[in-house]
């Protein structure tokens, strides 16, 4: 490590900015070996600061060439300014005065896809965080809100299309075979939301009439190669606007939306002012190339980015730390979005097991941060479930708390009141409160306190009186820089229901206290709670069902989403112990009672078949190693693939019997919900028909695999074989995929992911060989995380091998994308943060590895604060 560290931000030095620009004029001359940018700020003294202006402070990447600089036409020499640490200072400016600037850019050359770069041949840009500093001198915060007035020339044969913020205002033709547009957004907005796209692009055009009757122009560019894979994001696009509109108010405001996909790109999708720029992993959508997963993604994804044109755009963030105030705010708004289109409580089954398996881990680990920081180093690194899944769950908290009315007048009266501002999650609270007349500063702690509380839970049963307690318990265990927390205010929803199944009672009980009781009188008999109903708060609950009371709870719960929990908690206290038996040398053991349960569900043709493709789906290996003391990756391993394999033997006729049934293939293809939960059961059935090992279903994942007119089956059909022992017909399929889809990037990282995943022996030297294969591009994010983070992140067998390959493997790739990624290279280098969980060997050498990547010369910033933080 080099010798002068990166420094941390805090969140206690905010001030606010010396200097506003109100007005912005970007011109940029787009040629194929540099771009030159000419920038004209109208720039003004604060007049919320008060004393004497400071000097003029402006970010600027020191690899940015600057050719010229000037202030009110007076040309500034060398001795004028000062160029150091990404800043220009210039001393003694007036009051408000024109800077000009020009710099030259070579977009060619930009690795970090940070700032403008090109994504093969077309321009894009990548501003948020701070980006836009890579490409001219600017404020480059938050809270400097301006007007933004651009104009694009680029060859006209190469770039016709020309892209930017806002409006087309006017164009013409150049010399020598260029052209130009100029664009105007008329609502000031920060610099991370600047945005420009220029190359030879497709488009799908649509139009929206929205609420007041204005007229929409709707537009999506791709690839020409692409373009009939765009309808269904439009579908989706419009499907937003409509729901945003009926949810929450909130109407579109330019005459024009439009969506642009782009190949390589270190995120989901920007938010980018009228301008959305998205990875083509997250607006693509085709049956042929596309899985249902993929479908709802697009959806999901559409939908949050153009709701962020309020909840973030038109009000935006203050500073960095405050970055939930957007992005928890906007993931709660798409969630309820995506649970309208679909199954409400297969949604929230899926974002709670991404919460409990990986943010829960984040929350346990050196990276643990509150939902707004209080420092970073690099604030890429802190684009992190906990800002953003977590953030989501604390609106969601407000909005069980106050009820849909209340929040909805809540957020009305936050828009209201900060429209073209920048704020603070402290505003949107202060909103809720007004509109509620409560009090919750106590609430606040979910803003401040990292870590995942824990709720114990115990109850007491008076039968004389009819009397029944609860008593719960919360506390929070330390984080970094956090050894006490203090109690949390949270909804607990709960229901109480009787032996049979009927329910008693149900409501949210609002826990305030370390320690506090609540009392149920009236009752006949004791209840059975269900707790936590929907996950009404992102918490551990610690309550000691018995195994009866939980299939109960399996069978009959109300609660669709503790329904599912209440199987999800049979399955993994019966594979915790079976984990120990395995560590012991026992023999494994399959419960009659699981094989009736699940026998039962599966003779249940009136069940939903997603929420019944959820219930039968065991707990994923990530999840048991989140919930053990320290990791045991080879019994947590021969455990669930036990318990998968005596469940399919045990139940294969029942199996194959929802196969049948949910079989689609006399069907076209539909992305609608009803269609999506048969084909997860359907596929759910064949993995475990293939868990028996028996040649018939080996030759009906074939015949899937061959026959299917969908990516949804086929690919499920693929890795099913691919994972198997039938290495011949692994390799035969495996084959066929890639000569059929080559020339299709984003399936071709379906294709990497597979085989990245697959727990068979070799898999290392898979990953390796595939690494120097032809369709991977090192320089392509999405590329990286199909190879790189499937089998780091989805091969724990592999990756935590005991001889520390696996990690020494991830090292060099760390070290190797530093120099060309940092972004990417900090988000692959998670697992290995997690050391601590770990047994003594595999600690030792994951350790190893960190301090190797520590004692790097010029390491950048991103990895620097990840490692630092392990390695503490």
């Amino acid at each position: 490590m080099s010798a002068q560290q990166p420094q941390a931000i805090y969140l206690e030095d905010y001030r606010p900015p010396a200097w506003l620009v109100t007005h912005t004029e970007l011109n940029f001359e787009l040629e194929e070996e540099q771009t030159l940018v000419r920038a004209r700020l109208n720039i003004k003294a604060n007049p919320e600061v008060s004393g004497k202006p400071e000097p003029l402070q402006l970010h600027g990447d020191d690899g940015m060439e600057l050719l010229r600089l000037s202030i009110d036409n007076q040309v500034l020499e060398p001795q004028d300014y000062r160029r150091e640490a990404g800043m220009l200072t210039i001393n003694n400016v007036p009051d408000q005065f024109v800077l000009e600037c020009v710099t030259r850019l070579l977009p060619h050359e930009n690795t970090a896809l940070e700032g403008l770069y090109k994504s093969d041949g077309m321009f894009c840009t990548q501003c948020e965080a701070e980006g836009f500093r890579r490409i001219t001198f600017f404020p480059d915060r938050p809270d400097v809100m301006s007007i933004f007035r651009t104009t694009l020339t680029a060859d006209k044969s190469q770039y016709p299309v020309l892209l930017s913020n806002g409006n087309p205002v006017a164009s013409g033709d150049a010399e020598e075979g260029r052209h130009w547009v100029t664009w105007e957004d008329p609502w000031p907005k920060p610099a991370y939301l600047f945005a420009l796209v220029a190359g030879d692009l497709a488009l799908l055009e649509d139009s929206f009439t929205t609420c007041s009757g204005r007229e929409v122009a709707l537009r999506i560019y791709a690839e020409h190669k692409d373009l009939d894979k765009l309808e269904y994001a439009m579908t989706s696009l419009k499907n937003a606007m409509r729901w945003d509109e009926e949810v929450y108010g909130r109407e579109y405001d330019l005459d024009i939306f439009m969506i642009v996909a782009v190949d390589f790109f270190n995120m989901g999708a920007m938010e980018n002012k009228g301008l959305n720029i998205f990875n083509t992993s997250c607006v693509l959508a085709h049956p042929k190339t596309t899985t249902d997963g993929g479908f709802q993604r697009v959806e999901g994804v559409v939908a949050h980015e153009y709701f962020h044109n309020w909840s973030g755009n038109r009000v935006t963030c203050r500073d960095w730390f405050q970055l939930s105030l957007k992005e928890g705010f906007t993931v709660f708004r798409d969630a309820e979005f995506s649970a309208d289109m679909n199954s409400r409580t297969v949604k929230r089954i899926e974002d709670v097991s991404l919460l409990r398996t990986a943010q829960f881990a984040e929350d346990a680990g050196p990276m643990a941060h509150p939902v707004r920081p209080e420092s970073f180093i690099e604030i890429s690194n802190f684009y992190t479930l906990t800002v953003y899944e977590k953030g989501a769950e604390v609106v969601r908290m407000l909005h069980n708390l106050l009820g849909p009315e209340l929040f909805r007048k809540g957020s009305d009266l936050y828009f209201e009141r900060h429209d073209g501002q920048a704020v603070t999650t402290d505003d949107f609270v202060a909103a809720m409160e007004a509109v509620s007349g409560r009090d919750l500063s106590q609430f606040r702690r979910w803003y401040s306190q990292a870590g995942t509380p824990r709720l114990n839970v115990t109850d007491r049963w008076d039968a004389d009186a009819g009397e029944y307690r609860l008593t719960v318990k919360q506390s929070c265990p330390p984080s970094p820089g956090q050894e006490h927390k203090q109690p949390y205010h949270l909804p607990l929803a709960y229901g109480l229901l009787d032996e049979a199944g009927r329910e008693l009672r149900s409501g949210v009980l609002e826990v305030r206290e370390e320690e506090e009781a609540f009392v149920f009188s009236g009752l006949e008999s004791r209840p059975v709670p269900s707790l936590l109903r929907a996950f009404s708060a992102p918490v551990k609950l610690e309550y000691d069902y018995s195994d009866e009371q939980l299939l109960m709870l399996l069978r009959h719960d109300t609660d669709g989403f503790n329904r599912w929990d209440a199987g999800q908690r049979v399955c993994v206290r019966l594979m915790q112990n079976l984990i120990r038996d395995w560590q012991n040398g026992q023999a494994l053991q399959l419960p009659a009672t699981l094989v009736e349960a699940w026998k039962q569900l599966l003779q249940d043709e009136a069940l939903d078949p997603a929420m019944l493709a959820q219930c039968l789906r065991l707990p994923s290996e990530a999840l048991l190693a989140e919930l053990a003391d320290e990791v045991d990756v080879v019994a947590i391993h021969e455990v669930r693939e036990f318990l998968r394999t005596s469940l399919a033997q045990a139940l294969e006729q029942q199996w194959l019997a929802a196969y049948q049934r949910c079989d689609t293939r006399d069907e076209s293809y539909s992305p609608d919900a009803a269609s999506i939960g048969r084909r997860s059961l359907k596929n759910l059935a064949l993995g475990y028909l293939m868990a028996t090992g028996a040649e018939p279903w080996l030759e009906l994942a074939r015949q899937q695999f061959e026959q299917s007119d969908n990516m949804t089956d086929q690919q499920a059909a693929l890795a099913l074989v691919a994972h198997s022992r039938h290495r011949e017909s692994a390799a035969e399929l495996l084959q066929q995929f890639y000569l059929q889809w080559q020339h299709e990037s984003l399936v071709m990282n379906q294709w990497l992911a597979v085989q990245a995943s697959d727990p068979t022996e070799g898999a290392l030297e898979r990953v390796q060989a595939l690494s120097e294969h032809p369709v991977f591009d090192a320089r392509n994010p999405n590329k990286l995380r199909s190879l790189v983070g499937a089998f780091c992140g989805q091969n724990p067998m592999h990756f935590h091998s005991e001889d520390g390959s696996g990690y020494a493997w991830l090292a060099d790739w760390v070290l190797r994308l530093d120099k060309q990624n940092p972004q990417v290279a900090a988000r692959l280098l998670t697992p290995l943060t997690r050391w601590k969980r770990y047994d003594k060997v595999r600690s030792a050498l994951m350790q190893k590895q960190l301090q190797r990547m520590m004692d790097t010369d010029d390491l950048s910033a991103d990895v620097y604060e990840v490692v630092s933080k392990s390695l503490v």
